[in-house]
């Protein structure tokens, strides 16, 4: 029997916030930014961009900045801004100048991490 009284601890209320904006044009779908994100804030949209790709949609009540996607993306298609209530909104990380022949190696990935990276 399913114990109805069972209940979630709620968010903690952060001062720090993140907010991340992606061009989605550009975005090839690769989730590696979704991989490292830690608060489940990126998802994998339903819909195609112009090049066919399912692109990356931020869920920004959820972001910190930690810019961790920002580092990850190979495309650098994404910046991350970080809101702090005793300073304005500022640019944490835009990833710019990205080489064609960039590597990304993950050192001891999870398992789940390498099912969602079956395709690449």
């Amino acid at each position: 029997m399913a114990n109805a009284n069972i209940t979630t601890k709620p968010k903690k209320e952060r001062k720090v916030k993140g907010k991340v904006v992606i061009d989605i044009e550009k975005c090839k779908g690769c989730e590696l930014c979704r991989v490292v994100c830690k608060e489940d804030a990126l998802v994998l949209s339903k819909e195609i961009n112009h090049k066919g790709y399912r692109y990356i949609v931020a869920i920004n009540d959820n972001c910190t900045g930690c810019v961790n996607c920002a580092l990850v993306c190979p495309d650098a298609v994404i910046k991350v801004y970080r809101t702090n209530p005793k300073k304005k909104k500022e640019l944490i990380a835009e990833i710019k100048n990205v080489q064609s022949s960039m590597d990304l190696k993950i050192d001891n990935p999870v398992v789940e991490d390498l099912q969602r990276m079956e395709y690449l």
